[in-house]
């Protein structure tokens, strides 16, 4: 399993222009990840592994595909449906185990990037809306945030932007 120190290694090595928060306190929830920070809940992202299984391909193991957006808000399946050409039976959140063996990071602290495996990044169009600042993503377990900016995360990442969520 990685840790935050792997993801400070990952953005030193990488000159990535961000700052792990460490012992912030239990942030079980957007709410209270945002008030532990003193920032509002738009601010906090989080970062989720979806599996996209291709029909006629029954015993072939799903794609993985990342998805970035915004800590509250709720990411539709049919744009991700849409996009991989599958109907939206086909497409599955990843579970704990699923997240921990392909990126390295428990569920609930995963970074935007520094993956064990590399997968595609979906990026929630909204959060290029929001107004400059930092935002704030899982920073490798439940106890640590990672401050950025927006260009920073699109730079990083190298996401396909697409409006995911409602």
């Amino acid at each position: 399993m990685r840790t935050p120190d792997d993801l400070q290694r990952y953005i030193d090595e990488n000159g990535i222009e961000a700052e792990l928060l460490r012992d912030i306190g239990d942030t079980p929830t957007v709410p209270a990840a945002a008030a532990a920070l003193g920032v509002q809940p738009e601010r906090i992202l989080k970062t989720l592994l979806f599996l996209a299984q291709k029909p006629g391909q029954p015993d072939a193991p799903p794609a993985p595909f990342v998805v970035i957006s915004h800590g509250e808000r709720r990411v539709e399946k049919r744009p991700l449906a849409d996009l991989h050409g599958v109907g939206i039976k086909r497409i599955k959140l990843a579970a704990p185990a699923v997240v921990l063996d392909l990126l390295g990071y428990p569920a609930g602290g995963v970074p935007p990037f520094g993956h064990r495996s590399a997968a595609p990044v979906l990026l929630d169009s909204s959060i290029e809306t929001l107004s400059a600042g930092d935002v704030f993503a899982g920073g490798g377990d439940d106890r640590t945030m990672l401050r950025l900016t927006i260009a920073e995360l699109v730079r990083v990442a190298q996401p396909r932007v697409v409006s995911l969520s409602t």
